[in-house]
């Protein structure tokens, strides 16, 4: 009886630890801020390497997020009895509240996430980190800011991109596979549209972006054990981003969608 309790109580230990220190980093990262000038060509850099080069992965996944979604959405209709002339408002509210942000967030989480993780975490096991440390150049300005800024600017834009390509992906299955004209499915997306659901939305996706890069960055700098170390890191970075994304869109689903 004594061992799962001081289990339990080891694991309420190191999860308050990394809660203060992802707060403490969080504030480091906010105070780099003042100096973010010095830091433009570095951001630029993580918008490609972070947001660009996921423009191949968001498009692919969005284009069946949106297929599935029309495709589910017909039978769910077809079960109840409701005239597939709707299929665009649900397709659209569906994609623009909830899974375009939440979705690109997740496989974001699994890209840019674990890569962050992996980069400093070898920095951090090779000394590389310490190296920058004595030479005067502050760790969290130089490779914490420039990929937080790019994951709370990029994964918004992304999920933009994703939610197009979603509606566009539901429009091909509602008039190939479910005999629904594009002017009807788009007739319906239109009538639903609100802007402060798309606001909300995007906003859910700039605090998605701020997680991933925080934990990514967190993760990666308390890295040790050489290689085995920093792979366990990348699997507690994804995890933990994971969890987080889907705590925090409930969270939001609360405060900005209320019944």
């Amino acid at each position: 009886m004594v061992r799962p309790i001081r289990s339990l109580g080891r694991q309420g230990i190191t999860l308050v630890n990394a809660f203060g220190g992802m707060a403490i980093l969080l504030a480091q990262f906010v105070y780099s801020l003042r100096k973010i000038h010095r830091s433009l060509p570095l951001i630029i850099e993580q918008f490609y390497q972070l947001g660009v080069r996921s423009l191949p992965l968001i498009l692919v996944i969005s284009i069946f997020v949106g297929a599935v979604s029309a495709w589910q959405a017909a039978y769910q209709f077809k079960f109840i009895g409701a005239p597939l002339r709707f299929l665009g408002q649900a397709v659209g509210k569906a994609t623009v509240i909830e899974l375009a942000p939440v979705l690109s967030a997740l496989v974001y989480a699994g890209r840019v996430g674990a890569g962050i993780t992996a980069e400093l975490g070898t920095m951090k096991v090779t000394e590389q980190i310490d190296a920058l440390e004595s030479l005067g150049i502050s760790p969290v300005r130089y490779l914490v800011m420039p990929r937080i800024v790019a994951c709370l600017i990029m994964v918004p834009l992304l999920v933009t991109f994703a939610n197009f390509v979603a509606i566009m992906g539901g429009l091909v299955v509602s008039v190939m596979g479910v005999n629904v004209s594009s002017e009807t499915f788009l007739f319906g997306f239109r009538d639903s549209f609100k802007l402060t659901d798309f606001l909300a939305g995007l906003t859910k996706a700039g605090v998605f972006g701020l997680l991933i890069g925080l934990v990514g960055c967190y993760e990666g700098f308390r890295t040790t054990g050489g290689a085995e170390g920093v792979g366990m890191s990348t699997t507690t970075s994804v995890v933990t981003s994971s969890v987080l994304i889907l705590v925090f869109n409930f969270v939001f689903a609360m405060i900005l969608f209320r019944l």
